[in-house]
């Protein structure tokens, strides 16, 4: 299948999503907010890979929403039915908002691989990923602030969970630039690498290790990690207590074991499609 903001690929378990409008710094076309998440809920739904890895090409990992979102989502076009228009626009927002629960709500882990800029919808798109890495030129901004609006597709139901919450007060406030470095210090990326190529490739080597262990254990984690971010501890504990009674699989820990045992990688089976309701 052809996208208009970006290309996939397959192999070795991994789904590789990668931006490709480098001219336009990788913007947000309408275009995009339909078809990632048709892209990534196909992956997670069809169990067609173990992992996703999202990059970008060209200097910038995107600058964000494309103002040609925002003609298409404007709420000032009826003064005479203002709270009519402000009603339609809530459920295009949902829309938009949903384009990055996809990658929350995936079975499979999403690792980004950012290089450049992450700008306004970028830092929202990075902060739905399980992981995020970052070349040494790379940088985080909520431009929102200071184009007159406040982020609204993501930005902060989740950066405050990621990284200390007067960090994501003043970058928010102030529009400020993160560089790579800093955001690495307050936990927003794993690793900065010094160039984008060694970036990619540091990433990759991360989704390799994934790709390699039980796909049920892994989207487990993710899963009771989602789970125990937004419940108590007593909650999270109960869950992961259900989940195991139900699917903890001995098959996967035997192999496991044979496998180190046997110097050879393991062999797990993959998760079963899920099949959507009628």
């Amino acid at each position: 299948m052809t996208f208009a903001c970006f290309t996939l690929e397959i192999a070795d378990r991994i789904a590789h999503i990668r931006l490709n409008r480098p001219e336009k710094a990788n913007s947000m076309i309408p275009e995009f907010w339909r078809e990632l998440p048709a892209a990534v809920e196909d992956i997670s739904d069809n169990a067609k890979a173990r992992v996703i890895v999202i990059s970008s090409e060209g200097k910038h990992f995107s600058s964000g929403m494309d103002i040609s979102v925002f003609m298409q989502g404007g709420v000032d076009k009826d003064p005479d039915n203002r709270e009519l228009d402000a009603e339609r626009f809530r459920h295009h927002l949902a829309e938009l908002q949903h384009t990055f629960s996809a990658l929350e709500n995936a079975r499979q882990p999403v690792l980004a691989a950012i290089q450049g800029g992450a700008i306004g919808a970028g830092v929202d798109l990075a902060t739905a990923c399980d992981c995020r890495y970052a070349s040494a030129d790379a940088f985080f901004a909520v431009q929102e602030t200071a184009i007159g609006m406040t982020a609204d597709v993501g930005t902060f139901p989740r950066l405050a969970k990621i990284i200390p919450e007067g960090w994501a007060r003043q970058i928010a406030y102030t529009a400020e630039r993160l560089p790579a470095g800093k955001a690495k210090e307050i936990g927003l990326v794993n690793e900065v690498y010094e160039t984008p190529a060694a970036l990619l490739e540091g990433v990759m080597e991360i989704a390799e290790k994934i790709a390699a262990h039980s796909p049920l254990a892994v989207t487990g984690c993710k899963r009771m990690i989602n789970y125990a971010r937004d419940h108590s501890t007593a909650d999270a504990l109960d869950y992961v207590g259900v989940w195991n009674a139900g699917m903890l699989r001995a098959a996967d820990i035997l192999e496991s074991y044979q496998a180190k045992t046997e110097k050879r990688p393991p062999r797990h089976a993959d998760l079963k499609p899920v099949k959507k309701s009628l």
